[in-house]
Parts: structure tokens; sequence; C-alpha cells
């Protein structure tokens, strides 16, 4: 038996056991794993210097900040979350007990990206463990030190059994998706996701894919440009570009083009130095594959901005390119990089048309003072998130939903709604045997009389106090006895 399956096994084993659904081990283990990122932070952050180059202050503010205040919320809202929710009924069902139940899905397969190795991976488990769930956590191995710190960490502080981790490469990634899980949660990129789905389908095992595009920024005429572009740049070039809700290209009409573009660079200057090769705030490529990857995107477009690079280091400056043709390399897939390319549109018409023509991206930028523009953008495009007049920062509410849709992924995660995604939601129907007289509409033979108290009570819904719902089944009383003796008579 291989690794793989001796995690997946044991994972199985304890779930059976039943500890994962109590509500005291749920809260137990996420105040555990809220403890590692207050015990081991700077291992935590030597680990991410070494893989991706981040500061100790930018791997908190953009890896485990938002995990802590994640773990936060699941603890504070948990029993909440995994009480009964009463729906409403029909006139059918008024005197029966009618809910919905979350219950655990059971073993969950969490797959990390290597971006934000700690942030993608760790805020599926929070959901895993906030839903009773046991989960095989598998990070990146791109993120080599990262994964290991992992792997040495996770079971110090949060059940081992429930919640293994395994490493290793692409074939480990393999014999995983041919085992069985009741949910497998991927981040990454849309190739391997198409993988992941092929190889859940074998089971019939759901899928929530956290998947990526690129993000289109229309920035309006009618706006603080110098604004805009201070936070495009900000969340274009957080973490080497390497986000996956990064914006991906500009588009602008021609006439603001020029300010743009100083503008970016300004705000270039003023985040990373003249120099942001030697600026600890910037980071490095992930390897030299993907180093190669992103500047052979420069092949057919002027860099107005930028271009320095240095392969040994994995290190490319922040760049803007300019006048970039729609067929240019650069936009033929996700950047993933610090490359910022500018198109030339004629109207926010234009600039719908150009966004709609392409696959549904997980993040859509606009900046203008118009909120007519906003609203149009809003109304006549599809994509994962909406954010006017800033980068980034949807991620961070734990109240909205964050997830793709179409080429971008499928399903969504956050506070509530990774509690949501990692549960099933059973509807429940407790009903006594006694007033069997309303019974009798369902019951062949078949007649139109029966058919039109039925569809008296079916169709009718009714949400009311307690004393509303006392006088109404006193009527029903009335109604069931007057129907008993119209058909028994």
């Amino acid at each position: 038996m291989s690794k793989e399956q001796q995690a997946v096994a044991r994972a199985r084993k304890a779930f059976e056991t039943g500890r994962s659904k109590s509500l005291e081990h749920r809260i137990r283990q996420l105040k555990n794993l809220q403890r590692l990122f207050i015990e081991k932070q700077s291992v935590i952050s030597d680990a991410i210097k070494k893989d991706l180059n981040k500061s100790v202050v930018g791997t908190q503010l953009y890896e485990t900040l938002g995990l802590e205040g994640e773990i936060g919320l699941a603890i504070k809202k948990l029993k909440e979350w995994a009480a009964p929710r009463p729906v409403e009924k029909n006139l059918m069902t008024i005197s029966d007990t009618v809910y919905i139940k979350p219950e655990p899905l059971g073993v969950v397969l969490i797959i990390g990206a290597w971006n934000y190795p700690w942030a993608v991976t760790i805020q599926p488990l929070i959901g895993a463990i906030a839903a009773g769930n046991a989960a095989v956590v598998k990070p990146s191995e791109v993120c080599v030190h990262t994964a290991k710190v992992m792997e040495d960490l996770l079971p110090l502080y949060i059940d081992k059994e429930l919640y293994p981790v395994v490493t290793g490469g692409v074939s480990e990634t393999q014999e995983l998706l041919r085992q069985r899980f009741d949910h497998i949660f991927y981040t990454g990129n849309s190739v391997v996701g198409k993988l992941i789905m092929e190889a859940a389908a074998k089971h019939l095992t759901p899928v929530t894919l956290e998947l990526g595009g690129k993000s289109p920024c229309y920035i309006d005429k009618n706006c603080d440009i110098t604004i805009a572009c201070r936070r495009v740049a900000w969340g274009k070039y957080t973490n080497c570009g390497q986000t996956c809700i990064a914006p991906d290209y500009i588009l602008c009409e021609p006439s603001i083009q020029d300010q743009v573009i100083e503008e970016v660079k300004k705000a270039i200057k003023e985040f990373y130095t003249d120099n942001p090769k030697t600026c600890p705030d910037y980071g490095r490529i992930i390897n030299q594959r993907h180093f190669k990857r992103i500047i052979s995107m420069l092949e057919d477009s002027t860099i107005a901005v930028g271009g320095d690079n240095n392969e040994s280091d994995c290190y490319i400056a922040p760049t803007v390119l300019r006048d970039v043709k729609p067929e240019a390399k650069v936009m033929q897939e996700e950047i993933f990089g610090p490359l910022l390319p500018i198109l030339s549109v004629s109207s926010l018409d234009e600039a719908i048309k150009f966004i709609n023509k392409g696959e549904k991206p997980l993040a859509l930028y606009v900046f203008s003072s118009d909120k007519q523009v906003i609203t149009r953008m809003a109304d006549d495009t599809s994509s994962g998130g909406l954010l006017a007049n800033d980068c980034l920062v949807h991620f961070s509410v734990s109240s909205l939903p964050f997830g793709g849709v179409g080429n971008s992924g499928m399903g969504c995660y956050h506070g509530k709604y990774s509690f949501d995604q990692l549960s099933h939601l059973r509807g429940c129907l407790i009903k006594q045997l006694k007033m069997e007289g309303v019974n009798s509409m369902r019951y062949p033979p078949h007649t139109t009389k029966k058919l039109g108290w039925a569809r008296f009570f079916i169709l009718q819904t009714v949400d009311l106090g307690w004393v509303g719902r006392m006088a109404l089944l006193a009527i029903l009383a009335v109604v069931a006895a007057v129907v008993l003796q119209n058909y028994f008579l």
C-alpha cells in the first residue's frame, strides 16, 4: 500500500470513529491551528522567504493574517453554522418539523497552490475542519521549503490521523487522485483543473475548483487616474504578479494611456524604490521554468516601463507594456507574473465586448467616478468577483463568496461559504403519525376534488409565528374533518 493510500485509509478510519463530528473537537482543532500561526510565525516566514522572497511582514499580511481571521470567525460562528436551519413550509407540512441539517461530507482532499502556499491551502482546511470532515492536505511541491514546514508542523498541532499531510510531486498527486474522496478542493490553473475533474468523475466525487484566468481592469477616463494606477500597481505587483486575482491587463482609451503609464511608473518607484531588485518587499518568480515562460511573453510587445530581468535570481522587474494588440503573446494566457499590458479601447462598450469575447475571469476590476459605468460593467459582464475602484481586497471579506465561474472555476469558499461548500446540506422532514385525513388527498383513487384540495395545501407557503401556527392547526383539523366526511360518507 502506497503512502498516499495509507494516508487516505487512516483519515477514513479516523472519520468513521465519529470524533470529527463533535463541535467541541472541531473548535479544539481550530484553536490549535490558530496557535500554530502564533507560535511558529518565524518558521513559516523563513520558509516562504526561501521559496518566494516574501518579507516577514509580507508573509503575515498576505498569508497568515487572513487565516487567523478565518479561524476566529469559524470558532465564533460554528454553533450557528452547524445548527439545524428551519425553512418555510406549505400547508401540507405545517404541523411537521422541516429543516436543513448540515452534516460532514467525509474525507476531503485539499490540493494547495504555490503562490500563497499557506493561505490557499489552509483556508479550505479551516472549512473542512469546521464542517466536521477529515481532510488529506497536499501542499504544492513547487514551494519546497513551505511544503516541508507544513508537513512537519500540522501534525504537531492538529489531529494527524484526521488531517494527514501528503507531500510530493505529480506522481504522488496522481496516486491521491486514484483514491476515493467525498470532495476534492483544488486551487491552481484550468489545465490541471480539468485533470482533477476527470479523476473525480470516476468516483462521482464533487469538486471545488479555484482557478484563475485573465482578470481585466478597465480604467475610465472619468476617475482619479493617480489613485487608480496606484491601486492597480499594488494589485498587479504584489507577490511579483503571482496572484490569481491580480489585474492581468488594463483596458483604457488611447487619450489616457500615457498618463496611466506614468502614474503606474510613479507607484512602482514609491512601492519598490528605484531598484526593485534590492527592495525587501519585492518578490521573485517561483522558479526558472516560470521565469522563462513569462519572459517569452515579451517577444512581440513594446516595453514602456521596466523589463529588467535576471534568470539566475528569477528576477523580473515590474513591467508595463504599451499599445498591446489582442493577438500578442502576452494576451494568450494568464500572465501570473509582473507584466502589465495596456490595450486601447475606444469606449466602455468596446471594453465590455472585449471582455465578453474571452473566458469568464476570476476577477474583474473597473475604475470610474461614474456609477453608471460601474453598473454597466456589473450588469453586462460575468466574472467570479467584481471590484470597483480597488484591487484584491474582496478576497479579505469573509462575508463574500470567493470563487470562479466557467473557466475560472466552480464552487466558492470563505467564512460560512467554506462551511457550506464542505458540508452536505441535508433536507429533513419529521412527521407525526397523526392527521391522516389531510393525507387522504394524495392517496388513490385520484379525483378532481382531491386535486383541488392538493393544490390548496401544497401551493400555499406559510411563515407564521407560534400563535399563528396554533390557530392554523386548529383550522386544518376542522378542514381535515370536513375532507374525511366528504370522502367517506
